[in-house]
């Protein structure tokens, strides 16, 4: 039988004979591209080269790219692991020509490896192609069926309309008619009951896609039509899952050596087996097996857990592992840790960057489980809470989307808990909550982009000649409209650009496009499938072809000083605390400069201070800041920084300062010596996430400019103190003056809150051992009122409720306070109390803990109404 990494390199084998470069996966967190977040389908990164922004490097290529698929027309993140054959993460095989071969050999070259190279029966094979759409007037593909025809029997040839054998990009851009080769996987008993190809597209989960051959041709344009394409490419998708799964004759693609090692370590730790009868226990192996392997590489290519976007994302797939592993495995420790080094040894190979950062990516999960898991015992909590204080039996649907949202319960995992308490869930009102919040999100993130109005055909590449020239003549390409949350911008392309797109951390240049007499302000530069764009918020009058394109010389000036101010701190990062610091993300402009590294702890201030000393050391040195055009290959070689999940070309530009201290690979814009850098200084060194810190720090005309607010603030200060010779002595003495006045008045206070509570206690209301202190007090200081129960709970050693309420400022304040003994032994929880009762009938809120809660209120008649629902609770 074939493992995996063998099918693997026969596909690429077989490529490479038919004259293919072969290609490294690109990253599976998508960069320049805003409406993607991740690498979703092979085509990804070549996607530059089918709208023609630029040249593909070779007219052949294969490789196998990592996409991830959680959400959309493809699958749903909650039905993976469900089944057997979706996943997250996945591997998609693809051979790609870029305006060489089309059908004929496309066609033929994916029967000869399917059958000659992998042996998968001839008989077993059905393929389909595009039927047509009169709608769209576009008759069937006739010639790949005639193709099809020279290998298989008519019968197997199965005709389908858009939704199966029409492939598009989006809603615009390059499409075309696909053909897709199935396989039918049943048992032989099972094919002579029903013919293969009436299962074919009818989700069938033993009769499926294994590879689809798409060939585009035309451009779907923004008012729907179609275009012809000046040059045709195929673009050939087979998901390596699935065809392990055929080859090794399985019917689950988790039965493959693909995922057994990661099984075997899951029962390791578990002590449970996978045995594909246990339905909820086996499903947890499936989810946890492939949800590992998106967070592994996802974290690896620079995308760490997070509350937004793309990180968000990677939360949620984590947290679901580790709710199944909690749930159905009864493991309620960090698991999918232990896991990252056998899926770095499996893909050392072929993903190697996960085994270079293991450490790393160990530590982010560990530390993301372990968070996750305090967070599900408090989601616990809180349900178990409102079961007890709520009189209904059926648990409101928003308080079930709550503990999905906030604390990532799946709607079962809720049901099936309140069911264990007799209760059941409004699943109706849940599944509007999860509507609106979709509903949110979609607005949140809605793009409509126009089509381009084309002025000038672009032959090749724009290029950026911003190294050497702020300001140049140029043309207009191309113009477009997009609209984005309620705002409209115009996107405008060049023949070549002064412009830095938005790449590596540094921010987009700012500056003006000039028609005529005309200057327009270009608010933002970015890079969108390796396309410069320009974005204004304006048209001019008249568009002309000819323009003058102007950078702000002040912004990219200050911008450039900063991102060689990053480079030296990455240097000297590296030097003080260990090569282990890699860049986990930059934020770069005219005023300050933001950098995320690997590391796992606090830098004491003594080490920060030796980094700051060592940027300035170099900086006083005036050190010529060099940068190299080289062969990828030969700058790695001299040692030179790249970056995981960064996309580089063969080509590449180096970036040396003092070749001894830093070299690395850079397209942004620099200053010409470090002297121009002028002072370097840290201002905050904090945690961004576990395992990474950041540090904040100023150099050029923002340094300068902090410290004459500095010296400015200083000034003020001394005349504040009437110019003493020793101002740090003079604060000193201040600062012991108020905490001696503040240390009275704390004395004060809790003298008048003794006398209140004095006054509490001889009313108090004694009832089977329990004492009832409940008044309406005359105190009017809200610091006094707020002591009256630390003093309480100070005075009482019997089990005790204090209610008191009191009026400052037209504001009715109430307290409430229960001893320990009787907060535990009763399980009572004042804050989950409060929230149903007593906020509503003060009219007001308020905060506190299990045991004592402060509140502020409209409501002064209410005080009895509280004392009984509160007697009511605790008796």
């Amino acid at each position: 039988m074939l493992s995996a990494p063998v099918i693997r390199q026969l596909f690429f084998d077989f490529f490479k004979n038919k004259n293919h470069a072969i290609v490294s996966s690109a990253s599976i967190v998508i960069k320049n591209d805003p409406t993607l977040m991740f690498t979703n389908a092979g085509m990804n990164q070549f996607k530059e080269y089918f709208l023609g922004n630029n040249p593909a490097p070779h007219l052949r290529i294969a490789d196998t790219q990592k996409c991830l698929r959680v959400s959309g027309k493809h699958n749903d993140l909650e039905e993976v692991g469900i089944d057997t054959y979706h996943h997250t993460m996945f591997e998609m095989l693809g051979n790609w020509s870029f305006g060489d071969y089309f059908k004929e050999e496309a066609i033929a070259w994916s029967w000869e490896l399917l059958t000659d190279v992998y042996k998968i029966p001839k008989d077993r094979i059905y393929v389909s192609v595009f039927k047509g759409d009169e709608k769209e007037n576009l008759l069937p593909d006739e010639e790949a069926k005639k193709i099809w025809e020279k290998y298989v029997s008519a019968d197997r040839i199965l005709g389908f309309g858009k939704k199966d054998n029409f492939w598009e990009m989006g809603e615009t851009g390059p499409c075309g008619p696909c053909s897709e080769i199935h396989i039918d996987c049943r048992s032989d008993e099972e094919r002579k009951k029903i013919d293969g190809k009436k299962l074919v597209n009818a989700d069938d989960p033993l009769v499926i896609e294994i590879w689809n051959n798409v060939f585009i041709q035309y451009n779907r344009m923004k008012d729907g039509s179609l275009q012809l394409l000046p040059q045709k490419h195929v673009d050939t998708g087979m998901g390596f899952e699935r065809l392990v799964r055929v080859i090794q004759n399985k019917t689950s693609n988790y039965d493959t050596d693909i995922f057994s090692a990661t099984f075997e370590k899951i029962t390791s730790l578990t002590k449970i087996p996978y045995t594909g009868t246990q339905q909820f226990q086996d499903i947890a192996f499936r989810v946890i097996a492939d949800h590992i392997r998106a967070i592994c590489f996802c974290i690896a290519d620079g995308q760490l857990p997070s509350n937004t976007g793309a990180g968000y994302v990677i939360r949620r797939i984590l947290r679901r592992a580790v709710r199944y592993a909690y749930s159905h495995l009864q493991y309620q420790e960090a698991l999918l840790y232990q896991l990252v080094p056998v899926i770095a040894t499996q893909f050392e190979t072929v993903f190697p960057e996960l085994i270079q950062q293991q450490d790393f990516v160990t530590k982010i999960i560990q530390d993301e489980e372990q968070n996750f898991l305090r967070t599900i015992s408090s989601g616990i909590k809180k349900l178990d809470t409102y079961c007890l204080t709520t009189t209904s039996k059926e648990m409101k649907g928003s308080v079930a989307f709550e503990l999905y949202d906030t604390f990532g319960f799946p709607l079962d995992l809720t049901t099936m808990i309140a069911s264990e308490k007799g209760f059941t869930v409004n699943e109706k009102e849940f599944e509007q909550c999860m509507q609106e919040q979709k509903n949110r999100s979609r607005e949140a993130t809605k793009l409509e982009t126009f089509d381009w109005i084309i002025l000038q055909e672009k032959k090749s590449k724009t290029p950026f000649v911003g190294y050497d020239v702020i300001e140049n003549e140029t043309s207009l390409l191309q113009y477009r409209t997009v609209q984005h949350k309620g705002k409209t911008l115009y996107q405008w392309v060049l023949l070549e650009t002064p412009f830095y797109a938005e790449s590596g951390g540094q921010v987009g240049d700012k500056g003006v496009l000039i028609f005529g007499e005309e200057q327009i302000q270009v608010v933002d530069t970015k890079k969108e499938n390796d396309l410069i764009i320009h974005f204004t918020t304006t048209l001019p009058q008249q568009i002309t072809p000819q323009i003058k394109a102007k950078v702000d010389v002040s912004i990219r000036t200050q911008t450039s000083l900063h991102h060689s101010a990053t480079h030296l701190l990455h240097a000297a990062l590296k030097k003080q605390l260990g090569e282990h610091v890699q860049q986990k993300g930059a934020f770069l402009c005219d005023t300050y400069l933001r950098f995320d590294f690997a590391h796992t702890e606090k830098i004491p201030e003594h080490v920060l201070q030796q980094i700051e000393d060592d940027i300035n050391e170099k900086i006083q040195q005036d050190i010529a800041i060099q940068t190299f055009v080289l062969p990828k290959e030969e700058a790695i070689a001299k040692g030179a920084n790249a970056l995981f999940g960064e996309k580089y070309g063969d080509v590449v530009r180096m970036v040396v300062i003092d070749e001894q201290f830093s070299l690395e690979l850079c397209g942004g814009t620099h200053a010409k010596t470090t002297k121009d850098i002028g002072r370097f200084k840290v201002m905050q060194e904090s945690s961004v996430a576990s395992g990474v810190r950041r540090i904040e720090a100023i150099c050029g005309e923002a340094m300068n400019a902090f410290m004459m607010q500095q010296f400015s603030t200083l000034k003020a200060i001394k005349q504040v103190l009437q110019n003493p010779k020793d101002i740090v002595k003079s604060i000193e003495n201040l600062v012991q003056e108020k905490q001696t006045l503040q240390q009275q008045l704390e004395d004060t206070e809790t003298e008048s809150a003794n006398a209140v509570v004095q006054q509490i206690l001889v009313q108090t209301k004694q009832q089977n051992g329990f004492a009832w202190l409940i008044q309406e007090c005359t105190t009017n200081n809200a610091n006094v009122f707020k002591k009256i129960p630390f003093v309480v709970k100070q005075k009482l050693q019997t089990p005790y409720c204090l209610c008191v309420q009191t009026v400052i400022d037209d504001k009715v304040h109430v307290a409430i306070q229960i001893d320990d003994e009787t907060a535990t032994t009763k399980n009572i929880d004042l804050n989950t109390w409060a929230k149903n009762s007593l906020f509503s009938i003060l009219q007001g809120k308020g905060g506190g803990q299990k045991k004592s809660i402060v509140a502020v209120g409209e409501n002064k008649n209410g005080f009895q109404q509280i004392v009984k629902n509160l007697q009511e609770y605790i008796s």
